[in-house]
């Protein structure tokens, strides 16, 4: 979906969900035409057949439809809580002027609620800035679903009108970690620009999560053109701190190859942690659209069950 058409669309409706709507329904239309399907349509009660267990529960019409195997699953197999998790500091809200990468993780979000509605799946939002801003335990309720596309609509505003706030994405790891007292699958939104020297500590924050057996999806969104390739054009250009409002002026070509080598540095080390904690990571970048996020969710949950 593209991103001024969500925004346009936003500002004329006003409706978050029915938004999200329209991007669940659109992707799994997709999976229809892709390698997935029969995997989008009755993934809420099925999961792949795994060889050399019981025929006994393979759904033989579903089968003649997709030629592909799956058994029919028992209540306690679908159930699911997830914990939507958005970082809500001032550097989520760039590019200005077009979609943000807060923006991009709220739609993102509010198309996960979509989809976990339709399984009947358990979901919760927790939003931090310098500090823990919200957190709700995750239902399966209508209204809470509600009240989940509400709070996001009204995030998107309060949060790109208040004054600069820094980010402490590792006290609010935490936080979530002790509030959510019941396994669950953790999807964080977050740039990773907080401070590098911190890495240890973030990571520590993110295993105190597995520790308390959550699963953890950690999606870095980003603006790839602007953040990662520094794709500036060969001017003069000022340079602000969207977090602390420092600026800094400079030639993009002067230091493009130096600020490329250190930032791929840093999210491959970013990257490679994950692995080797066991965490699920993906790029996110802002101008690929939703499906990116989605099916890495739903490849996630039928690991999962």
């Amino acid at each position: 979906m593209n991103s001024k058409i969500d925004r346009l669309r936003l500002a004329q409706f006003g409706n978050l969900e029915v938004l999200a709507k329209q991007v669940v329904e659109g992707f799994i239309t997709g999976l229809h035409k892709s390698p997935f399907h029969g995997f989008s349509v009755e993934f809420a009660e099925h999961r792949l057949y795994n060889p050399g267990e019981s025929t006994r529960n393979i759904d033989w019409r579903l089968f003649g439809r997709t030629e592909k195997m799956f058994t029919k699953k028992f209540e306690e197999e679908t159930n699911l809580r997830c914990q939507i998790v958005i970082d809500g500091s001032s550097s989520m809200f760039f590019p200005k002027g077009d979609l943000t990468k807060f923006e991009f993780s709220v739609y993102a979000a509010a198309s996960l609620i979509e989809l976990l509605k339709r399984q009947r799946d358990a979901v919760g939002l927790s939003l931090f800035s310098d500090k823990l801003d919200l957190h709700t335990a995750a239902k399966s309720s209508l209204t809470h679903h509600r009240f989940l596309y509400s709070e996001l609509e009204k995030r998107m505003k309060d949060y790109e009108e208040k004054s600069r706030s820094g980010t402490d994405a590792i006290q609010a790891l935490h936080d979530i970690s002790e509030l959510t007292h019941q396994r669950s699958m953790v999807v964080i939104f977050t740039d990773l620009l907080d401070d590098p020297n911190r890495i240890d500590e973030l990571f520590r924050a993110m295993q105190h999560l597995k520790h308390n057996k959550h699963e953890v999806i950690l999606f870095h969104v980003l603006d790839a053109k602007m953040e990662q390739n520094f794709e500036l054009d060969n001017r003069p250009h000022q340079l602000i701190d969207m977090e602390t409002g420092e600026k800094m002026l400079l030639q993009p070509a002067e230091v493009r190859e130096h600020y490329v080598k250190g930032i791929e540095a840093y999210f491959n080390e970013v990257k490679m942690r994950c692995v080797n904690h066991r965490i699920d990571f993906m790029t996110a970048n802002i101008h690929e659209g939703y499906n990116q996020v989605l099916l890495q969710y739903l490849l996630k949950r039928q690991k999962l069950f």
